[in-house]
């Protein structure tokens, strides 16, 4: 189940609404069957995500526990990624990081809905 989580920031700025997969089932299906995007899915307990089936390319976004960027990436449709280290990750359609400045070190939040 994907449920709305609020909004991604860095330094109290807004960067996108963010969206969080909540069980395993919509961690593992992500943005699949998607023609796009807006705003940020948020993946916990993920270590490594695929594009497999997908319509579209993503900017994928590593984090640790306190949502510190550990590593970037764009991936295109049909590929695996490798599993990486970290808490969660970001998939954003592809462009988005670039668009909101994401860099790896950035640490952001994650703000409930008011």
């Amino acid at each position: 189940m994907v449920c709305a989580a609020g909004w991604l920031l860095r330094d109290g700025t807004v960067l996108a609404a963010a969206s969080m997969a909540s069980s395993g089932s919509s961690r593992w299906r992500g943005l699949l069957g998607r023609d796009g995007f807006d705003g940020v899915l948020v993946l916990p307990r993920t270590r490594a995500v695929h594009t497999i089936g997908m319509r579209f390319a993503i900017d994928v976004a590593f984090v640790d526990r306190e949502l510190r960027v550990l590593d970037t990436t764009t991936m295109v449709p049909w590929r695996i990624g490798r599993p990486r280290r970290c808490w969660a990750v970001l998939e954003a359609e592809a462009g988005a990081f670039e668009r909101w400045q994401l860099r790896c070190g950035d640490v952001l939040e994650l703000r409930p809905c008011r």
